[in-house]
């Protein structure tokens, strides 16, 4: 199954089929407004403004599930990422991406590349230890660790990488180049 296949929500309950996405280089990313990798915005804005002309999308799904840090409404939450980083490009509904009610999309992503960890550095140990406290509440397996996972999808609806949120953005932008 390609991940073209999936529907996901825009931010007014519309259905969007991700087939109109087909034959685009995709970053699908979990996100949050009040998170320590919000600034991470800005380097997304500006890799969307170096490659969309070249067929290059950035799905970004805002989620609340980690440390509470996307508490907004949907419309709260597009305005705070314009207003402050000048984000142009699709924003959905906020989604829960672990547990129940886990979204299919991030359930299929994550089954497809598991998370492995946070990598390594002060940063990520730090960011592990929070994390194992906060996502115990969600059971097991946990799909994602935290705000910020990106997963890259190309032109063929294939998963090709993921980046957990402690990655470098000068090698997700490598990757993602490296696709278009």
């Amino acid at each position: 199954m390609s991940f073209f296949d999936y529907t996901v929500t825009a931010q007014d309950g519309s259905e969007v089929s991700l087939t109109q996405f087909e034959g685009k280089v995709l970053l699908i990313v979990n996100t949050a407004t009040g998170c320590g990798f919000t600034p991470q915005y800005e380097d997304l804005e500006r890799i969307y403004a170096a490659y969309r002309d070249r067929g290059f999308e950035i799905l970004d799904f805002p989620c609340n599930q980690f440390g509470h840090q996307a508490p907004g409404s949907d419309e709260e939450i597009a305005q705070f990422c314009t207003m402050k980083f000048g984000t142009e490009f699709p924003q959905y509904k906020k989604i829960d991406v672990n547990g129940p009610d886990a979204d299919p999309l991030f359930t299929a992503l994550a089954a497809e590349k598991p998370f492995e960890g946070f990598g390594r550095g002060v940063k990520a140990k730090a960011l592990e230890q929070f994390a194992k406290k906060n996502n115990k509440q969600y059971g097991e397996p946990i799909n994602i660790g935290w705000n910020f996972t990106k997963f890259l999808v190309n032109r063929a609806g294939e998963l090709v990488a993921r980046f957990e949120p402690t990655a470098d953005m000068d090698e997700v932008e490598k990757a993602i180049k490296a696709q278009l």
